[in-house]
Parts: C-alpha cells; structure tokens; sequence
C-alpha cells in the first residue's frame, strides 16, 4: 500500500499539471491500472486514492512542479505501439469494412479519424473499403452534402473506396422486410407512438404483435399503398417486450415518412430507419470487420438481431471513444447555422474543423491515417481543446 500511495501520488502530480491544477481520480486511477493495481481492488483503495488527489489539487502549480519533479521517476512511460494494431479474423484480400456518414452535411475531422482507421486496415490486409452515404431520413438531409462527401472521401481515402447511397436500394431494404414478415420477425404496428411507449414501459406485448404472416403481409402492402395515414403505422422488429434493456423491446424497422427527398422526390412513402438499412447493407455487402463509436452499441446490439433474425453472422465490431472538444463544435448542423449567420464565409472556412477546410490549410490525409493509428482501438473518451488537438495533428502532418 505504501509503494501504491507513493505511485498514486506521483500520478495525480502529473495529472494535475496536464489540467492547470486539477487532478482527476478517474485518470489517476486509469493510470495505476497500468502499474498492476487490479479492478478488484479499488474499492479497496479508492478512499485513499481520493484522499491524495484532494491533497495534491490543493497545492500550487509551482508546488505541485517542484513535488513531481522528486517523484516523476516513479511513473511509467507507456509504449506507444507502432503501427496498426492487429485485426482479429482477418483474411488477406478478404476484408471488408466501411465508413457510414449521414447525408446532413460535409466531413469534418471526427468523419476522418474514425474513418481512417477503417480504411487503413483494408490498405493493410487488402480487400473491399465502402463509403455508404446514409440519406433514408428525408427530414435530415443536405442535398449539398452528396458531393461534399464524395469529393472529401476522394481525398481523405486517396480514391480508393466505392461510393454507395442509401436512397438508391429502397427497393432491396423491402424484399429483406418481405424476408422477415415471413419469419414472423417483424410486424406491423398501428398503435400511437404513446401508447406502444405504455407497452415497452410496462414489458407487454402490443396487441398488434399477435397478427399471423398474411396479415401483417397485408398490413405492410396497405403501408406501401397509401392505406395508412403518416404515423398511422410503423414496422416493428419482433424481439422481446420483456427483454431488461428497453432499447430492444420491438423496435422500429421502417416508417411512413410523406416528405419529399431530395434524391428520390416522392416516389417512396415508406423509409427503412437506421438499423434497418444498415443491417440490410452490411448483409448485402458482406461486411467482415465493423469499427463504429461505442455511443452506437445499442444499434449494433439491435442490428445483431436483424441478422440472428435472417440465419446471418454478425460481422466483427470494435467501439471506439470519442474525442470531447472543449471548445470545437462538430455539428454539421449547427456549422451550417453559423455560416448563415455569416460567421463564416463557408465549410471551408479555416475556423472550422471540416476536411474542406483543413484540406485548404495544406493537411495532408496520411495526418489523420497516422492520428488513428495511434488512437487504435481505444473505447475511453478523451477530453481536448482545439490547441492540444491541432498540435497533435500538425506533428503527424509534419511527419
């Protein structure tokens, strides 16, 4: 205990100095999970932990650098690994993976460090690297953004990856509905959106879920042909009511949506919704290896059903942390709010974190290849300014 409390002091020292004074439990103890101190064991040592990051937070900038320079020998420097790190079940010339953005505005360096890193290990192994422009949400949808997305993917991936569109594989999202009805792994649903929120609360079945396959065939036929108003019926996927995480009790496949696309105009009333269609491409494009952020692992949780549901094995996934801006802003729609605002002259302006804009400051793409290289498969959050981010950035770009 007496090695720990010198190891935890050390760490909470430096921790300290890396945020202006203020150390962090959650960091130092992340940081003595390095040097052997065991899950287990930290309820066990936590009190004492908190009590010598208290001690540590109430010292001076000055005092806590004069202090950390007698014990920073006492911490370890961790390796930084060179290099991707290994794909689990990969085949050479055989990987396939892919980066999914939505139609809602152009790419912007959150796009390029998740994406790259899905990119790099099709380079490595060799095999098949899709960009799927995710547009079936009408209400969400930039038209400028198609070409935005395209142009920066031909830069960002060096023109290597096959550009797909959601909007254009309606029809093959309805024959894999067609596909489920028949199993009796989806039904449709008339109750009110309040009402099947009465049922999921209260782990019951909706009355609508005991419809037998003509019917709901039926049902989905008179959806397609106008016979229900919208929201007046909605595709669930049969899962389990009773199932300890809400999330999966008989979510939405599909939805009557009357707002005109701005691919498709008013040629289909129905649209698949997220987990739907992207359970559905990652079939049909025979997905081997998925690396998505871990904020989406409910929908991988419910797409893993869709493909239990169809005799098909789930793809690999790995979750990856997210990168929290103190002071960046990474919405699209919120950028393209301020730029009609006139704040800013465009996506490429040179105060904004889009590709357009870091493609304009001389960025190279390789910047970001190596930036999540490093990041790997990490799932812990990360806290930045823009300062840190961009020094960071500019080093790989410099290498």
């Amino acid at each position: 205990m007496k090695n720990l409390e010198k190891k935890a002091r050390a760490y909470a020292l430096k921790n300290a100095l890396h945020y202006s004074g203020e150390a962090r439990i959650g960091s130092v103890i992340s940081s003595l999970f390095n040097e052997g101190l065991e899950r287990k064991e930290v309820k066990k040592y936590s009190k004492k932990i908190n009590e010598i990051v208290t001690e540590v937070n109430k010292l001076s900038l000055e005092e806590q650098q004069k202090e950390f320079g007698k014990l920073e020998k006492v911490t370890s420097v961790r390796k930084v690994r060179e290099g991707l790190p290994e794909l689990p079940y990969a085949k050479k010339g055989k990987v396939i993976m892919r980066f999914a953005p939505s139609a809602s505005g152009p790419l912007h360096i959150g796009h390029a460090l998740t994406a790259s890193l899905s990119f790099l290990f099709v380079k490595e192994y060799g095999g098949k690297f899709y960009v799927r422009i995710e547009d079936t949400n009408p209400e969400n949808i930039d038209p400028l953004a198609y070409n935005m997305i395209k142009k920066e993917s031909g830069w960002l991936f060096h023109n290597t990856a096959e550009i797909v569109i959601q909007s254009d594989s309606i029809d093959l999202y309805y024959k894999y509905i067609e596909k489920l009805l028949k199993k009796n792994k989806a039904y449709v649903c008339t109750c009110s959106a309040e009402k099947f929120k009465d049922f999921k609360k209260a782990k019951k079945n909706c009355p609508c879920r005991k419809s037998n396959v003509k019917k709901n065939l039926e049902l989905w036929k008179k959806m397609l042909d106008g016979g229900f108003k919208e929201g007046g019926a909605v595709l669930r996927f049969k899962s389990d009511m009773k199932d300890k995480n809400p999330a999966m009790r008989d979510f939405p496949l599909a939805r009557i949506n009357l707002m005109k696309h701005p691919r498709k105009g008013n040629k289909y009333r129905v649209w698949p919704l997220m987990n739907l269609s992207v359970a559905v491409d990652d079939i049909d494009m025979k997905m081997t290896h998925i690396i998505r952020a871990k904020d989406h692992r409910d929908n991988a949780e419910r797409q893993k059903k869709i493909y239990k549901a169809l005799g098909k094995k789930f793809p690999w996934t790995a979750f990856l942390g997210k990168i929290k801006f103190k002071d960046l802003e990474l919405s699209t729609t919120k950028m393209k709010k301020e730029i009609e605002k006139g704040k800013y002259s465009g996506w490429d302006d040179l105060n904004l974190p889009t590709i357009a804009s870091l493609k304009k400051q001389k960025y190279k793409p390789q910047a970001f290849w190596k930036f999540a290289e490093q990041i790997g498969f990490s799932e812990a959050d990360k806290v930045m300014d823009k300062k840190e981010f961009f020094k960071l950035l500019d080093t790989f770009n410099k290498n």
